[in-house]
C-alpha cells in the first residue's frame, strides 16, 4: 500500500512532480559543475597565475645572515657566494617535484662594451633560457622562457649552449643595436640574437646564456641566485607555523602540503648552502586571488540551492493543500503522524534522487564545458562525487519540504475532510 501511495502521488501529479524535479536538477547542476570547478581549480589557477612570474627565490645562505653590533652592520659581504650550478637539478628531486614548473639561475656581471670607439659599463645578466637538463631519468627544459613567459623578444632566443645574446630595449637604443649586429664585451666578439623587452632591469641589461657570464666572471658553475615558479596553495595560519616547532604527524602534514614556506624549506634542504623564502608579492597575490575565486563559488553554490529549495517548498505546499482530503482520510483510518511523513518524505526522497542524478550529468557536462572554454583542459569529474551530490539533493529537498511537511501530519481530520485547513 505504501508503495501504492507514492506511485498514484506521482502518477496523478505529474505537472507539480516535474516542476519539484526540475527545480532539484536545475540546484544540483549548478552545484555539481561548481564543486568540480572548485575541486579541479586550483592547479589551473595557479598555472594561469604562473605567468606573472616564479614566486620562490633561492639565494646563498650568506645572503640570509644579518649581524650588527653597536650600530654597525657586520652582515659578510656576498660578492663572493654563489649557488653551485650542479645542485640546481636537485630541485626536482624534492617532495612536491611535479609542483616545479620552472627554475631559472641568475649570473649578473658588471662587463664593460665597446662600441664604435666608445666603451660603457652595463651588467650583462647570466642565465638559462630554455636549457634541457635532467634528473634521474626525468629530462624536462626549463629557463626564463618557462618561469618569466612575458619576456618579449624582436628577433631570436639565443640558444644556451651558444655565444648569442639579448639586449634590453633601452640599452640597444642608446647602444644603436639591431638584430644579428655584434658587440664587444668584455674583450669576446658576440652576436646579438635578438631584442629585449620585460618591463623591467632587463631592458638595461645584456641577458645571455650563464655558461657566459661564469667565463667572463671566471667562476664556472656559479650561481648568484635561481627563481623557481611552483604550483602552491594559498598559505593559511598553519603554514606560517616554524618547522623547528613542529614535530611527529604535526611535522609531516606541514611538510607534505604544497605551501609556499614548506617548498622553500624543501628548496633549501635539496641543494647545499642556501637560503629559500617566498616571493611575497606574488604568493600573497596568488592566494588572495584563489580565496576569492573559491568563495565566489561558494556563493554561487549557496545560491543555487536556496533557491532549488524555495522552488522545492512551493511544489510541496501546493501538493499537500491539494491531497488535504488524502491526508486527512489516512488519519481518520487511524495513520500517525510517522506513517503520513514517511509518504511524503520517501516521495521527496525519490524525487531528490532522480533529480540529483540529472543534476550530476548536466552539470558534469557543464564543468566540462567550463573547463574548455576557460583554462582550455578538461575538468575531471572524480565518482566519488556522485554520492555526495545525491546526499546534497536530499538534504537540500528534505529542508524546502519539511515545512509543508510538517503542516501536513498537523492536519485535522476533521477539518481537512471537508476541505477545510
Amino acid at each position: 500500500m505504501f508503495v501504492r501511495l507514492v506511485y498514484e502521488s506521482f502518477r496523478r501529479q505529474k505537472r507539480r512532480k516535474l516542476l519539484a524535479g526540475a527545480a532539484i536538477t536545475l540546484g544540483v547542476t549548478v552545484a555539481t559543475a561548481m564543486i568540480a570547478v572548485a575541486t579541479d581549480i586550483g592547479d589551473k589557477i595557479n598555472r594561469e597565475l604562473r605567468t606573472i612570474g616564479a614566486n620562490l627565490v633561492v639565494t646563498p645562505q650568506e645572503d640570509s645572515l644579518d649581524l650588527e653590533i653597536g650600530g654597525v652592520n657586520l652582515k659578510p659581504p656576498t660578492d663572493g657566494a654563489f649557488l653551485s650550478e650542479a645542485d640546481l637539478t636537485k630541485i626536482k628531486g624534492i617532495f612536491w617535484h611535479n609542483n616545479i614548473t620552472g627554475f631559472a639561475p641568475m649570473l649578473p656581471v658588471n662587463v664593460t662594451i665597446a662600441r664604435d670607439g666608445k666603451t660603457q659599463d652595463v651588467t650583462l645578466l647570466g642565465t638559462y633560457f630554455a636549457k634541457q637538463v635532467s634528473f634521474g631519468k626525468e629530462q624536462f627544459a626549463t629557463g626564463v622562457r618557462t618561469t618569466d613567459p612575458w619576456w618579449k623578444v624582436s628577433g631570436a632566443w639565443p640558444d644556451d649552449a651558444a655565444r648569442g645574446v639579448l639586449v634590453g630595449e633601452k640599452l640597444a637604443s642608446r647602444l644603436s643595436v639591431r638584430s644579428s649586429d655584434e658587440l664587444t664585451v668584455a674583450g669576446r666578439q658576440l652576436r646579438v640574437s635578438g631584442i629585449l623587452s620585460t618591463g623591467g632591469a632587463e631592458d638595461d641589461e645584456i641577458v645571455a646564456p650563464i655558461a657566459l657570464a661564469q667565463e667572463i666572471l671566471g667562476r664556472p658553475g656559479a650561481v648568484r641566485r635561481v627563481y623557481v615558479s611552483a604550483l602552491t596553495k594559498p598559505e593559511d595560519a598553519f603554514a606560517r607555523r616554524d618547522p623547528k616547532s613542529l614535530s611527529g604527524a604535526i611535522y609531516d602534514r606541514w611538510y607534505c602540503s604544497p605551501y609556499p614556506q614548506s617548498i622553500a624549506f624543501q628548496l633549501a634542504e635539496a641543494i647545499p648552502h642556501s637560503h629559500a623564502e617566498q616571493i611575497r608579492q606574488v604568493s600573497q597575490n596568488e592566494g588572495a586571488v584563489l580565496t576569492r575565486i573559491e568563495g565566489l563559488i561558494f556563493l554561487i553554490t549557496l545560491a543555487a540551492l536556496f533557491a532549488s529549495a524555495l522552488a522545492v517548498s512551493a511544489a510541496m505546499a501546493t501538493t499537500i493543500f491539494e491531497r488535504r482530503a488524502e491526508v486527512g482520510l489516512m488519519k481518520a483510518l487511524g495513520a500517525g503522524k510517522l506513517a503520513v511523513a514517511s509518504i511524503f518524505f520517501a516521495e521527496a526522497t525519490l524525487l531528490a534522487l532522480l533529480g540529483g542524478f540529472a543534476g550530476f550529468v548536466v552539470g558534469g557536462a557543464i564543468a566540462h564545458q567550463i573547463g574548455h572554454s576557460i583554462f582550455n583542459s578538461d575538468i575531471s569529474i572524480p565518482p566519488v562525487l556522485l554520492p555526495v551530490i545525491l546526499a546534497i539533493a536530499v538534504i537540500v529537498t528534505f529542508a524546502g519540504s519539511a515545512a509543508a511537511i510538517r503542516r501536513a501530519v498537523g492536519l485535522d481530520p476533521v477539518f481537512a475532510l471537508r476541505g477545510e485547513l
